[in-house]
């Protein structure tokens, strides 16, 4: 058989026609050998330990746990901008301004109006210690007593009345200052110096990009593995296989009765800012949680009684039973708890028996891919022919 370039093969695997019993050739026993399989490095699995977690899917869009949107509580003409997109702000620092000039006329004439009602509270007090002397001497009758009083009283309530219109000024002036209400990032910037603004438009959004969440359904069948804090493992668009944890903070007590499905809210600390709003991400909850020996679902033959393997050993291939444990669908791997052990070499192939794209490890040596001339050998190995 030609030897081919190491750069264009990199492993072969001779598959024997027999493993379980050899005998020496002879004048009745035809020299048979079995012509060797190749087995590219994406055929070969190396078994592994690591962490596998089993339990109900969860995917959706990250938003903050925490965001506000600024809008105009008073109409008016913006006189300061002072925060743009992406700056962070402190809770209660300025951002912007609004002209004030009729606002402040406002609180002026309401000042003016306090002190007058004052001042006439105080004359009809007067009035009314005036009446009762008077009175208590029988020099004014009952009727002008009862009337300085009635005055006395409408004085209280013009007053009243005054100091509520200031109130009222003072709180539209205060308007005219715009804050933020939470210390975060500057997430969108709607004005401009010189923009009219109505009451009720947007004027600053702002975010709290240290805690976000991630609202999600899972099936009425998993609510009774789910709890409060349990942790969720996630991927999320843009960031490759870096994986982020999050725990579950609030399960929805009612059942979405168009999808049959319950809501919840998983919460992801971001202390570091990290990640940002809007990005999707999809995990799983950590239902269950083991670390063992892992292999890809693909290197599992399932079609007989019991699951089996394709190891690669001394360059022959070897069908091994194993026990299956927990299956972790969002990396595609399963767990093994007998029959094959760490840096085990497996083939990855489909159950037709295809071989299959996978990871391999290490360089099988030529010699090692050979049985002896004159031996015939009988193997049970089965790649799905």
């Amino acid at each position: 058989m030609r030897t081919q370039s190491p750069r264009f093969l990199t492993l072969f695997a001779l598959i024997l026609a027999g493993l379980g019993a050899c005998t020496k050739s002879g004048a009745d026993a035809p020299q048979a050998e079995a012509a060797p399989v190749l087995i590219g490095p994406e055929n070969l699995f190396v078994a592994e330990s690591r962490t596998l977690q089993n339990g109900p899917a969860l995917s959706g869009t990250l938003t903050a746990e925490r965001s506000a949107t600024i809008r105009a509580e008073v109409p008016g003409v913006v006189v300061q901008a002072l925060a743009d997109e992406g700056q962070a702000v402190r809770s209660g620092q300025l951002l912007g301004r609004l002209n004030d000039d009729s606002i402040r006329d406002q609180v002026l004439s309401a000042q003016s109006g306090v002190r007058t009602a004052a001042e006439a509270l105080v004359v009809a007090k007067r009035n009314v210690e005036r009446s009762e002397k008077l009175a208590q001497a029988g020099a004014v009758a009952e009727r002008e007593l009862e009337q300085s009083r009635s005055s006395a009283l409408n004085a209280e309530g013009a007053e009243a009345e005054a100091n509520a219109r200031l109130a009222g000024a003072r709180k539209q002036l205060g308007y005219t200052v715009i804050r933020s209400p939470l210390s975060g990032i500057v997430s969108e910037r709607n004005v401009n110096v010189g923009d009219n603004v109505s009451a009720g438009n947007p004027l600053y959004s702002v975010v709290d990009p240290t805690s976000l969440r991630l609202e999600a359904q899972v099936p009425v069948a998993a609510l009774g593995s789910l709890k409060i804090g349990t942790a969720v493992g996630f991927t999320v668009d843009g960031y490759g296989d870096r994986n982020f944890t999050g725990r579950i903070s609030r399960i929805n007590p009612a059942v979405d009765p168009a999808t049959r499905q319950v809501r919840i809210t998983v919460t992801l600390p971001n202390q570091s800012g990290r990640l940002v709003g809007g990005l999707f991400a999809q995990g799983r909850a950590a239902v269950e949680s083991r670390t063992g020996l892992v292999v890809p679902a693909s290197a599992i033959d399932r079609r007989g009684i019991r699951p089996m393997v394709t190891r690669v050993q001394g360059g022959v291939a070897q069908r091994v039973e194993v026990a299956l444990g927990i299956e972790d669908l969002t990396i595609d791997r399963i767990e093994v708890t007998t029959g094959t052990r760490v840096r085990s070499r497996l083939v990855v192939a489909e159950p037709a028996g295809d071989i299959v794209g996978s990871r391999a490890a290490g360089r099988l040596k030529r010699q090692d891919l050979r049985k002896p001339r004159g031996e015939r050998c009988h193997s049970d190995v089965d790649l799905g022919a």
